[in-house]
C-alpha cells in the first residue's frame, strides 16, 4: 500500500490536483491513509465519515429519494456522495466509499463484501466489487481499490 499511496501523492502534487474523500464503510481509513504521506496537506483537503444515512444526506446533498430507491449501499448512493463532497470541498476530485464490511448486515441481493467506490472529477465513475474477506481485509480491500482509481485517474490527468 505505500508504493500506491506515495504515487498518488507525487502524481497529486505534480497535477497540482486537491481531493477530498467521503466514507461510509471505510470508516475514515482512506482518509487516515492519504494523510500518512508526510506533505499531504498540499493535495488532500480532508473527509467526511458519512455512516449514517442522516449524514450521506446532511453533509453530502445524497437525496432521500436515492436513499429510499437503492438504499446506503449502491451506485447511486456512491455517485452523489462523490459529487457532493467535491462539491462541499470545492476541490478537483471527490472519492467516496460505501459498502457492506462485515461480519453481519449482508443479504442475499446485498452480501457482505458488497462496495461501491466512486470517483468525481469532470465526470463521475464508480465501480462495484464484492470482496471474500473478514471486515478487516473488506476495509482495506475497498482503500486499497479506491486508491487504484485515484491513481488511474490522476495519471490520465492534463
Amino acid at each position: 500500500m505505500d508504493e500506491i499511496l506515495s504515487e498518488v501523492a507525487s502524481l497529486l502534487e505534480e497535477k497540482k490536483l486537491r481531493v477530498a474523500t467521503a466514507e461510509s464503510c471505510t470508516g475514515g481509513l482512506l482518509g487516515h491513509m492519504l494523510t500518512n504521506v508526510p506533505g499531504s496537506s498540499t493535495y488532500y483537503e480532508g473527509g467526511v465519515v458519512a455512516y449514517s444515512n442522516s449524514l450521506k444526506t446532511k453533509l453530502l446533498g445524497v437525496s432521500r429519494a436515492t436513499l429510499e430507491r437503492y438504499g446506503a449501499v449502491s451506485a447511486p448512493t456512491a455517485r452523489q456522495m462523490a459529487e457532493g463532497i467535491r462539491q462541499v470541498a470545492d476541490v478537483d476530485i471527490g472519492l467516496a466509499t460505501t459498502g457492506i464490511a462485515g461480519p453481519g448486515g449482508g443479504t442475499p441481493e446485498k452480501p457482505v463484501g458488497l462496495v461501491y467506490v466512486a470517483l468525481a472529477a469532470h465526470t463521475t465513475e464508480v465501480r462495484e466489487f464484492r470482496f471474500p474477506g473478514d471486515r478487516g481485509d473488506n476495509k482495506l480491500s475497498t482503500v486499497r481499490e479506491a486508491l487504484q482509481i485515484l491513481r488511474e485517474h490522476v495519471q490520465q490527468h492534463d
